[in-house]
């Protein structure tokens, strides 16, 4: 019995939850942290709930540093194109071997 919870704390481990724009909450699975042109920035796998389809699409959010009092990260949304296909092109070559990529014209 033991085993199972340690298994679910491990499978957990790497589970974020985050507030969407209208405050429900919201699990992602953390893949990767970035560096990109001095800013990092998290490659997150949103975690699906029974019955919904994965379209594998990836989230990337720019980690927001400008609240150096607080012991929480905060993501922002990134709005520059060019900066995420750059990210998400860093992360397809780290993980290549990992994951299987597709170009989303299929």
């Amino acid at each position: 019995m033991d085993d199972e919870n340690n298994i679910l704390d491990e499978d957990m481990s790497n589970i974020i939850i985050l507030n969407d724009e209208n405050g429900n909450e919201v699990q992602f699975e953390f893949l990767d942290l970035i560096e990109y042109e001095s800013e990092e920035y998290v490659v997150l796998l949103p975690v699906l709930e029974d019955g919904e389809e994965d379209d594998g699409e990836v989230v990337i959010l720019k980690v927001d540093d400008s609240e150096e009092d607080s012991d929480e990260e905060s993501y922002v949304s990134v709005d520059n194109e060019e900066t995420l296909m750059a990210v998400f092109e860093i992360f397809k070559e780290k993980f290549k071997d990992e994951f299987n990529f597709t170009d989303g014209e299929e």
